[in-house]
């Protein structure tokens, strides 16, 4: 029996299109009889993997003449390979890219707000309570698409938001001292600077009396992507 490729395709993309099937159904669609195939199971570095939509609904791949088509946004997601789509030129862009919708020039970056549930902004305030005149929660409230909050954690000299993919730490030191940076303005005309103390490029600016780093250990998110997410740090609200 002939072997099953298995492919990244667009078919799934995760990103609203609906709008203009109607203009391309005349054109640049085809309609197939392909099939649904929940016989398929994943694994991504050893662990099992689910694909799931923005809304955590299932997906399953399609099966059509021995290919095995799979939803290109959850899988980009499970690989952490950047995903946007160009819709002036139709195109799903994977990876960096150098063109102008890529993520790295922060066009196409999509954020979603952090939600933060009672207990957990409980623990921020503690955190921060921790430090005489620096009691003001101040914490993130955007993340990349696709990402999500795990825990605070309180060290010696700062607090730590832990994210499955970056690192927002709140301190009353600047930690780039002594080391070469390179300044960037953010959308919000704050300036920042990005830094890089081992081998994870980091980002860090002055917020009122404090400093705010990010960084993305995995390198899973971008420099546009972390500096998109930066301007979103302010006060906690209650």
């Amino acid at each position: 029996m002939k072997s099953k490729k298995m492919i990244i395709a667009t078919m799934v993309f995760g990103m609203a299109v609906t709008g203009s099937a109607g203009v391309y159904a005349g054109t640049n669609m085809q309609k197939i009889s392909a099939y649904l195939n929940h016989g398929i199971g994943f694994k991504v570095n050893g662990a099992a993997y689910t694909p799931v939509d923005n809304n955590g609904k299932t997906m399953a791949p399609i099966t059509y003449k021995d290919t095995t088509y799979l939803p290109v946004r959850a899988m980009a997601d499970a690989l952490k390979v950047p995903v946007t789509f160009n819709a002036s030129t139709n195109e799903v862009i994977l990876g960096t890219g150098t063109g102008a919708t890529a993520p790295d020039n922060g066009s196409s970056v999509k954020l979603t707000a952090v939600q933060y549930s009672a207990a957990q902004k409980e623990q921020i305030a503690k955190a921060f309570a921790n430090f005489q005149g620096f009691e003001t929660a101040y914490a993130p409230t955007q993340m990349v698409s696709g990402d999500a909050f795990q825990k605070v954690a309180g060290g010696d000299d700062g607090v730590s938001f832990l994210f499955n993919k970056m690192r927002v730490n709140v301190s009353p030191r600047d930690y780039s001292d002594g080391y070469d940076s390179s300044t960037v303005k953010l959308s919000n005309g704050t300036e920042a600077k990005w830094y890089t103390p081992s081998d994870t490029p980091m980002l860090t600016f002055k917020l009122a009396d404090r400093f705010v780093t990010i960084s993305s250990a995995d390198k899973a998110l971008s420099k546009a992507q972390i500096e998109k997410v930066a301007v979103g740090v302010t006060k906690l609200s209650k």
